[in-house]
């Protein structure tokens, strides 16, 4: 071989490899950036924040208290108060974001000077909300999920739902920078290197056990920190309720998963099942009391959505 073909397969070989990692390319940018930034307000801002924060590493113990469930709470149906405007719904349960072991409490309001429910196309999502909660739940997703509740141990489901969050790093540090919450985003990465290593690759939340706070900023918030409207509500097949803001934030958000860019297509689509599949499993008896407790259901879970993305924007 001459020296001018060797160098042509070079060039070739070289080319080819390149093609194969310029998917990657956002990503890698993307990541390097949010490291780089929150590498630096780790040792400025968490540093300086030293006196009001501390870790314990947990004992052994307590990594077996990582996967319990907490007994299921009483929902019930607030009446509203005589003379009052605002009716509400008070639930308690699980929702993404929180600790699993902490009652969630969430409240429906409608009041003169409450949020905009702005649903122009109700018609529509009623009828695809429909779809959702009575056919695909009904029919698929619950039995699905109340099958794998029955095989599966709960403290692995918890785990595994602790591997898919700590999956999801690249989505809250960009944001929480994007954001200007510095803290959070040097506790993101913190809590990414313990839970990454110690925690076993994500299957145990050390971070939370040593008193690190989870933030859950995604790309629909930063839209809305930076006055994006959240546009008309919207129920898309088998997907959760959103609006069109948190429509275009929900597509952002999955190009920053890094899975995305080096794992099958058909393996993706089979993580975010399984995802779905165990966080439902999770939370069957927090949403049957929903179910039971709720008369206007698709009301409600409007209300709610949009009442908890203002407040998360506002935060």
């Amino acid at each position: 071989m001459t020296s001018g073909q060797f160098s042509r397969v070079v060039t070739r070989n070289t080319l080819a490899a390149l093609s194969r990692r310029r998917s990657l390319l956002p990503w890698m940018i993307a990541v390097a950036i949010a490291v780089a930034m929150a590498g630096t307000i780790v040792a400025s801002g968490v540093a300086a924040e030293q006196a009001d924060f501390w870790m314990d590493v947990p004992q052994a113990g307590a990594l077996s208290r990582v996967g319990e469930r907490p007994a299921p709470l009483p929902r019930r149906l607030i009446e509203p108060d005589g003379g009052s405007t605002s009716q509400s719904i008070r639930l308690a349960g699980a929702t993404q974001g929180t600790a699993p072991d902490e009652p969630v409490e969430m409240t429906l309001r409608r009041e003169k000077e409450g949020i905009e429910e702005y649903d122009p196309w109700e018609p529509y999502n009623e009828t695809m909300f429909d779809f959702n909660h009575k056919v695909f739940d009904r029919y698929l997703l619950k039995p699905v999920a109340t099958a794998w509740d029955t095989v599966v141990p709960d403290p692995f489901q918890r785990s595994l739902k602790n591997a898919f969050e700590n999956l999801a790093m690249p989505r809250r540090l960009v944001n929480s920078l994007l954001q200007l919450k510095f803290k959070g985003a040097g506790y993101e990465v913190i809590r990414f290197l313990l839970n990454s290593t110690i925690g076993v690759a994500g299957l145990f939340d050390i971070a939370t056990e040593g008193g690190i706070p989870k933030s859950d900023e995604d790309t629909g918030q930063t839209l809305g920190v930076y006055g994006v409207g959240p546009g008309p509500y919207l129920i898309l097949p088998i997907l959760p309720p959103l609006t069109v803001r948190d429509g275009f934030g929900y597509a952002v958000d999955a190009a920053l998963d890094p899975l995305n860019y080096v794992i099958p297509f058909a393996a993706t689509a089979g993580k975010t099942a399984g995802n779905t599949v165990n966080d439902r499993s999770l939370n069957l008896e927090f949403f049957e009391g929903v179910e039971k407790d709720t008369l206007d259901l698709y009301s409600a879970v409007r209300n709610a959505y949009l009442q908890r993305r203002q407040n998360a924007i506002q935060q």
